[in-house]
């Protein structure tokens, strides 16, 4: 498999971890610093990827499309294309990125057409993720910390790719102003994940009437307002559940009114509580496939 540049370019202060090279795909975690607003040079992939983000929130602008990229999504690259990546909030990203061979892909994507390309999502660009490919992606993290079992990896891998690429029907592609709208409601509710927040105030940080926002964004993202907050902070918890001895202050710092509100919020979302899931996590048992 050849070396490709991934989604985000170079930097010097990037952090870049292969967790796996196999002969049906890379896998590698990739993450950086940002100190405020920052905007990365043209680049370029020139292989097909999915990037899944399970920490911080950038634009990925690639054509004419601005995609929002964060923990609640999964991102679809198509080789071949330039893109720059946009911080409009500090922080910095850490996201789990998956090239799989040209062979793997296209059994993965034959129904929709002899290339990739022609798959709607990677025209789409990007998917909301589920409860089920939040936890794939958690586990694997989590997992592949220890050593890797080469046959279960690559099922993981697999199995993590079919479930992305093959979701329910994906809605029609918003308008490019519709997009730029989201864009700005979603970063509003990124930079303020940690307080309780009203309607008024992502209204206005996005630039629309409260009623207007609240209908377009449960037709583009296919959820209300309320539950893409809450799955964003759920998803930020996946991410920071292994390294947290004290899950009251983490769900405080996430916007849960107390533990047990975040326990029943988790419970709810994923079938088991984050208590549950941490042990779960620091065992670093191979995942379910």
């Amino acid at each position: 498999m050849t070396t490709a540049r991934l989604l985000y370019p170079e930097r010097e202060d990037q952090r870049r971890v292969r967790l796996l090279d196999g002969a049906l795909a890379r896998v590698e975690d990739v993450s950086a610093e940002v100190q405020g607003e920052w905007t990365g040079a043209e680049a370029f992939s020139p292989e097909f990827q999915l990037a899944l983000p399970y920490r911080g929130l950038f634009v990925w602008e690639v054509g004419e499309d601005a995609v929002v990229g964060d923990a609640t999504q999964a991102l679809f690259v198509t080789g071949g294309e330039t893109f720059r990546l946009r911080h409009p909030l500090p922080g910095g990203y850490a996201e789990l990125i998956v090239t799989p061979s040209e062979a793997l892909l296209d059994e993965l994507t034959r129904p929709e057409g002899p290339r990739p390309r022609h798959h709607p999502l990677f025209r789409r660009r990007s998917r909301r993720l589920d409860a089920r490919l939040q936890l794939l992606r958690a586990r694997f993290l989590a997992w592949a910390d220890g050593p890797l079992d080469p046959l279960a990896a690559e099922e993981h891998v697999v199995r993590l790719l079919r479930l992305a690429l093959h979701p329910d029907a994906p809605p029609r592609p918003p308008a490019r102003s519709t997009r730029r709208l989201v864009e700005r409601a979603k970063t509003y509710l990124a930079a303020e994940l940690g307080r309780s927040i009203t309607l008024a105030e992502v209204a206005s940080a996005a630039g629309a009437s409260p009623g207007y926002l609240t209908e377009l964004f449960r037709a583009v993202e296919g959820l209300p307002l309320h539950a893409y907050l809450n799955a964003l902070r759920l998803s930020r918890a996946l991410a920071e559940l292994p390294h947290a001895n004290d899950l009251t202050p983490l769900a405080l710092e996430l916007g849960f009114s107390s533990h047990s509100h975040f326990s029943a919020r988790f419970r709810r979302a994923f079938g088991l509580t984050p208590s549950e899931l941490r042990r779960s996590l620091r065992r670093r048992c191979p995942p379910p496939v």
